[in-house]
């Protein structure tokens, strides 16, 4: 489909909300409706031609003899397609009904006469919930009318003339997929509807993660099945992009394609697309027969919708700052402590990691999920290609879940190389992105090794722009940003470390307190009972004139006052001073300092310590049991442009030429008026 056409496509279906809605449902229903009414047209189209054996074949007695399973096996041989419906309607046929009491009835018939995964789809929509509204205003004839315009084709296939040439082109996934997530992203604009952390992403992005996922596997890939996993599937645009360019590659490979989504508008969209591919029946078996959705819908964080499931490319955009509270709520926690899920607190050995980040922000528990989906088993293990925004390659402190998740990804030599996207590339955001690449089956050369892709400038920009996205990414950029990743070359655009390289030590220094003692101190403030005033008086009276008071340690084995109260009263009675001596075995708060030493650090922290602290601290000291390992990813620090000065020449040239510009205006304001 051309832009011309696309473009008509997309008006006319945009405008049959102003058409039809417009001040007979509230706006922010407008999407409920009309997105809907495009997913049962499609399925409509589709099953037109054998409806009426559909119809006449589930009416038999024999086969209501059969069993379940095998009626719905007999009705999909029929149509065709892994979904049927065994109503007499179809939107054409409804559409000569113009008494709204019956065309309401038939149109519910029709809904309840599709097969079980079309309900649902209709069920996440919520459709039923407006019909009522709809006929009471007389919409839901209008709105079948449109829908079933000969002059708009929403089938996959072509419509012809008489002649036999293209009237209407068909409207394949892709394209669909497209309209689906603008008029999604319009909507959402235009009658402010908004979601937290949903980033639609557009087809040019999902082209590059196919193509980073699949292009360096190319030569290795062999004829059978590959499997492909979204564990935030959206409108299944990774999905069906993903499996679009395996197709590509020319020799017999097949797909199974799997996903979940929490937004039951984008889940019923993506499962209806699927569907209608004809090519991923949305059942699948476990090897013991248990039935297991292709499409789950729910969160993938708390709602594990494919447990115990291992895949060949997991490949995925989550959402961006995000909380998880929700999630908590469905575990039945109140705090991420109690979280026990493997995925995100797995036993290795006989240590627990905790990878779980802020409660604000999800987006890395999508990583850890996509790693415990790893397979181990077969050559090519698993590829993993994963969008985040920049906090994900450096937020949290060693020890933290984030950096915990990044030291695991590294130090198991997994992670291959992270990719910096232009900025402006989503509708709704204009933040830059990342692209992780992670995988258990390196090559040899990049064993051991991360790259880092500067991939920023490789952008074209859109005539016009799509809300926040101003630019895309066009075929020759693609290839651009593949070349740079499987030449696996070091220039101005591609940078390679050994994985130790995003490795640090986190230490704390401690320096010794130092304490000098006041004899003579008010113990007012110190709020002290008679009996442990009096008490503390006693200690102090054995203090000789000349008792060492810059030395804590011999003042309180000379006042040999009781522990406890001496803890009490020690901050009223002392003060910190420098050229006191060390109070044995405590350091100062104060002074205690943290240090990030990089595990390349020639010599390591022995000679940190001598090298960057001990000239400066000779006193300081490393409290061993609080030394930490972090991990973190900086592209500033590596691919740092500085801003290019103006020289002294540029300079004096600019200057000249205000002067030029402004001579004689001092002289007439100084002369104005007189």
């Amino acid at each position: 489909m051309d832009s011309v056409q696309y473009n008509k496509m997309f008006s006319f279906l945009w405008n049959i909300a102003t058409d039809v809605l417009v001040n007979n449902v509230e706006a922010v229903e407008y999407k409920k409706i009309i997105l809907p009414f495009i997913v049962l047209r499609r399925l409509d189209l589709l099953l037109e031609p054998k409806q009426k054996m559909v119809a006449e074949t589930s009416a038999s007695p024999d086969f209501h003899a059969l069993p379940q399973e095998s009626q719905c096996e007999q009705l999909y041989a029929i149509t065709g397609f892994p979904f049927y419906n065994t109503s007499v309607y179809t939107m054409k046929t409804l559409r000569s009904e113009k008494d709204n009491t019956r065309l309401m009835q038939s149109f519910n018939a029709y809904l309840d006469g599709f097969s079980f995964h079309v309900q649902d789809i209709i069920k996440k929509f919520d459709l039923k919930h407006s019909l009522e509204r709809l006929a009471g205003n007389s919409c839901l004839g209008l709105l079948i009318d449109k829908f079933t315009d000969e002059n708009i084709n929403l089938g996959i296939a072509p419509v012809l003339d008489e002649d036999g040439k293209v009237k209407h082109p068909g409207l394949d996934n892709h394209t669909m997929g497209t309209l689906f997530e603008e008029l999604l992203r319009r909507f959402n604009e235009d009658y402010a509807v908004t979601s937290a952390g949903e980033h639609y992403t557009p087809r040019d992005y999902v082209r590059v993660l196919a193509d980073v996922a699949i292009k360096p596997l190319e030569s290795k890939l062999k004829k059978g099945t590959y499997e492909i996993y979204d564990a935030a599937c959206g409108t299944g645009g990774i999905l069906s992009i993903s499996e679009e360019a395996f197709h590509e590659l020319g020799f017999r490979i097949e797909t199974n394609i799997y996903g979940q989504e929490l937004q039951p508008d984008t889940y019923a969209i993506c499962k209806a697309e699927m569907m209608i591919a004809g090519k991923n029946k949305p059942l699948d078996y476990t090897a013991s027969g248990i039935k297991r959705e292709r499409f789950a819908y729910g969160s993938t964080i708390s709602q594990n919708g494919h447990e115990g499931k291992y895949f060949d490319f997991c490949i995925s955009n989550p959402p961006f700052g995000t909380p998880y509270k929700k999630d908590l709520e469905n575990w039945g926690y109140t705090k991420k402590e109690q979280i026990n899920d493997p995925r995100f607190r797995p036993q290795i050995g006989s240590e627990t990691l905790d990878f779980l980040p802020s409660i604000d922000d999800l987006q890395m528990l999508f990583l850890a999920n996509n790693l415990s989906r790893m397979k181990d088993d077969t050559e090519l293990g698993t590829r993993i290609v994963e969008i985040h925004n920049g906090s994900s390659l450096f937020t949290g402190d060693a020890g933290s879940g984030p950096s915990n998740l990044r030291q695991y990804i590294i130090e198991n030599d997994l992670l291959e190389a992270v990719i910096a996207m232009p900025e402006n590339m989503f509708y709704n955001t204009g933040i830059g992105t990342f692209i992780w690449v992670v995988t258990n089956r390196k090559e040899e050369r990049r064993k051991g090794k991360v790259q880092l892709i500067d991939a920023t400038a490789l952008k074209s920009p859109l005539r016009k722009n799509l809300g926040e996205k101003n630019c895309e990414v066009s075929a020759g950029n693609r290839a651009a940003i593949v070349k740079l990743l499987m030449d696996f070359e070091e220039n101005e655009q591609s940078k390679i470390f050994p994985n130790a390289e995003f490795g640090y030590w986190s230490i704390t220094v401690e320096r010794p307190l130092r304490l000098k003692l006041l004899p003579h101190a008010d113990l007012t403030e110190a709020k002290l009972k008679e009996k442990e005033l009096a008490e503390v008086k006693a200690a102090l009276a054995k203090l000789p004139a000349d008792a060492p008071l810059l030395d804590f340690d011999k003042c309180a084995a000379i006042m040999d006052m009781k522990k406890t109260l001496l803890k009490k009263v020690r901050p009223f009675i002392t003060e910190v001073c420098e050229d006191a001596e060390p109070v044995a075995g405590e350091a100062d708060p104060k002074l205690r300092d943290y240090e990030q030493i990089p595990l390349l650090y020639k010599g390591g922290i022995e000679a940190f310590m001598k090298n960057e602290v001990l000239p400066y601290a000779p006193d300081a000291w490393i409290d061993e049991e609080k030394t930490v390992v972090g991990y973190e990813l900086s592209f500033t620090k590596y691919f740092y442009k500085p801003v290019e000065l103006l020289s002294i020449e540029s300079l004096t040239a600019d200057i000249e030429a205000l002067e030029a510009q402004t001579d004689g205006m001092l002289k007439e304001i100084l002369s104005f008026g007189k």
